[in-house]
């Protein structure tokens, strides 16, 4: 799956520390999972949207948001606590539903426009990042 990171500061730290690699944490429609970035809260939202990318400061992990979690109120999604959002999922945020717990997870980086062979999209999720 691409995704296309916003400009912030988040944003640029994660970039920076591509490639990452974990083992994915399930939370309802949430999966996270922590990376070597420590940043404080910035702009933090309580709420996000579906297919929103985000980080969370407490626990320094990254998150994908594809729907709700368990504190969710109705159809929202809403973190554990406010994520600093660095971007949004390229395609249907949905196709996450197929990912359990431990699942190892990839971030690297693809440059916008570059097109993501099948069997890369098979084996590893990639994050692009354009001027948005």
């Amino acid at each position: 799956m691409q995704a296309t990171l916003n400009r912030s500061r988040t944003a640029r730290a994660i970039w920076d520390a591509l490639p990452i690699e974990a083992g994915a944490q399930t939370w309802g429609d949430e999966i996270y999972f922590k990376i070597p970035v420590a940043l404080p809260e910035d702009d933090a939202r309580a709420v996000v949207e579906r297919g929103d990318l985000g980080y969370w400061p407490p626990g320094q992990a990254f998150c994908i948001f594809f729907g709700p979690t368990p504190v969710s109120q109705g159809d929202e999604c809403r973190p554990a606590s406010p994520v600093n959002v660095l971007g949004r999922v390229d395609g249907d945020p949905k196709a996450f539903k197929t990912v359990r717990a431990g699942t190892r997870v990839r971030l690297e980086r693809a440059e916008a426009g570059r097109p993501v062979a099948p069997h890369e999209e098979a084996k590893s999720g990639s994050i692009g990042r354009s001027g948005r």
